[in-house]
This record gives structure tokens, sequence and C-alpha cells, in this order.
């Protein structure tokens, strides 16, 4: 019979603990070694918010497991992107309007100077459509945007590019701006009350409705009010494009036009030079694949679905004096849809 040697048996229970306490040390050591990505995005009430969500499982295995990704929301679309400058975000959700205001210093971006970096170009997500509606009840008060001007209207939070493209499109019609900020989530209360006389409201690609407006046309009536004929023809002289949109992709209920007449903006979710070029890299190339499916989940995506790459060059050409982050440029390279004029950021 074999008889064991004394303490062969403490020896090899030593061994055992020993290579569990080196196995549960390594665990940790390999999640310490991923990376951290931290998506700014607008409040969690937006829809750049739940697109954001959405794309984190995409992202992550785009980056081979590299990198955990959090999506941070913050009070603004401005704030999420000063997050992104700031250090304290990698990925800043913005828009058009609100690149362009950050490179001329207008607006929220006065006399700002980023602790990092400026956003660059990096990927052109989904296109939205800013217009106004009222109350069903006081529609009748009202046949142009210019019967708001003065008037106290929720132009969307501060902040928030639909904000930006509405103080843009004031300016062009010479308009008086009168903002009254309240919690997006009271909107009906405010409009049924008269507090405000109208609000912004914008659909993604022409058919999704940001979850608070979904909330505000089940609670009560509301109507659109278009710019009338001489409005489209002084915003269009200005460069600014009026697109149509129709009402029943949008609304559950009839809200008293044919079609809406809406200012578009093309959003983003940018990054600062850098963010290394093989992440952006990766990260557009799996939106790119997976264009088709995303669509499929979410309408807002269609237009990316359809024309990726003339979506990403769209986003450039809108503020071609911005620089081009290089994995963006790696990617449209590929696809042979760069720009000489464009520059790369460095």
């Amino acid at each position: 019979m074999f008889k064991s040697r004394p303490g062969y048996g403490l020896s090899i229970f030593a061994a055992a603990l020993a290579a569990a306490f080196a196995v549960a040390a390594i665990a940790p050591a390999s999640a310490q070694e991923r990376k951290s990505i931290r998506w700014a995005t607008s409040s969690v009430d937006s829809y750049g918010y739940k697109v954001a969500a959405s794309m984190v499982k995409i992202a992550e295995e785009a980056l081979g497991g590299q990198y955990t990704i959090t999506v941070n929301p913050y009070p603004s679309t401005t704030g999420a992107m000063k997050a992104a400058m700031d250090g304290t975000g990698e990925i800043g959700y913005t828009a058009d309007v609100g690149m362009t205001q950050l490179y001329a210093g207008e607006g929220g971006f006065k006399d700002y100077t980023p602790a990092k970096a400026k956003l660059v170009h990096a990927w052109y997500a989904y296109p939205m459509e800013s217009f106004m509606a009222t109350s069903a009840k006081d529609a009748g008060k009202y046949r142009c945007w210019g019967d708001f001007s003065g008037k106290p209207v929720f132009y969307t939070t501060a902040g928030f590019m639909n904000w930006l493209n509405f103080q843009r499109i004031y300016k062009t019609l010479g308009y008086q701006f009168k903002h009254v900020q309240i919690d997006a989530k009271s909107q009906s209360d405010a409009l049924q009350a008269g507090t405000i006389a109208g609000s912004v409201a914008y659909t993604t690609a022409g058919r999704s409705l940001a979850p608070y407006w979904k909330e505000t046309e089940v609670r009560m009536d509301v109507k659109v009010i278009n710019p009338c004929p001489e409005e489209v023809a002084k915003l269009k002289a200005a460069g600014l494009a009026v697109v149509d949109v129709d009402p029943k992709n949008a609304f559950s209920k009839d809200v008293g036009v044919r079609q809406i007449q809406g200012v578009p903006i093309l959003f983003a979710y940018n990054v600062r030079p850098d963010m290394p070029e093989d992440v952006v890299y990766k990260l557009l190339s799996a939106f790119y694949k997976n264009r088709e499916s995303l669509a499929k989940a979410d309408p807002g995506f269609t237009p990316m679905a359809v024309d990726f790459i003339g979506m990403q060059a769209q986003g450039i050409n809108a503020n071609p004096d911005i620089p081009v982050h290089s994995g963006m440029a790696k990617f449209m390279k590929e696809h042979k849809a760069w720009n000489d004029k464009w520059k790369i950021a460095k």
C-alpha cells in the first residue's frame, strides 16, 4: 500500500492554494489591462444617448475586447463636446452646427479653450430635422415661424444641437430668440398651460422622434407650424436646406400638415486628434459593416445605411476647414472617397 511522505499532502494543498491565488490575480490584471473609452452624450431622454448605448456592443467587439466603453450622459450636447475636449471623455456627441460654432468660438464656445484639444471629424451617424410645434388648442394663433419671434419657446434643451440650429435659423430670418428652459419631460404640461408658446421638435432621418416627444404626443394633441414660403426662400438663399418630412412616419396622430418642413443638421460622434488611429478606423469599419442591421434596428440609421461613405463626406464638407482624424482619413482613402483638399489632424 502506498504511503505518503510526512507533509506531502500539505505540500500539495499549499501548491494548489498558490495556483488558485495566481489565477485569481490574473483576472483582475487582465481587467485592468482593458483601456477605457468614455462616450459623452446628451441627456438620457435624448436620441443621442439612446444611439450611443445601442452601439456599445458593436464598438467593444470591433476593438477586440481591449476597451471598456461607458456611455456618460450630460445635460446638453455642448456639455458632451466639452467633456471630450477637456479630457473627461474620449468620444463627444456633436453636430455640424456645433462643430461650426466650436471653431468659430461662438455661442457656448465663446472664450472657451479646451483642456486637451478640439474635436475633429471622426464619424457622422444620422441627420435630424428641426421644426416648430405647438398645442392644438393654440395652433390658430400661428401661421409662420415669425409668429413665434420674441415669444417664450422651448427650443429643446439649451446647448442641444437643435437649439443651436434654431439660433442659426432665427439669425438668418432676423427673429428674436426667446428661449425658456424647462425639463423636457414637462413639455406637455408647459404647452397645455401656455407657459411656452411653442416647442421645437425634431425627427431623426425623417422618422424617429425623441423619447420625450413621444411622451408629449401621447399626453396631448399637437400641431406643427411650418415656415411660410418667404421664410423658406430666405433660408435657402442663406445656404440652409429645408426638407420635407412625412408626419405619418414620425407622429402617431394628425399634426395638421401634409408635410412637415424642417431644417436638417448632421449629427456626429467626434473625437480628439490623440485618439489612436486604429481605434477610429476599426469603429468606422465596424459601423460600416453593420450598417444594414443598424438601420433595421433603428430607422434613424437608414440614410447612413443607404450611403455610409457619402454621409461621412457630407459631414466633413459641412466644415471642410476642420481637420479629419487620421483613422477616418484611412477609412475614406480605403473606400476611394478621400478629398485631397481636406486636411488630416495631427
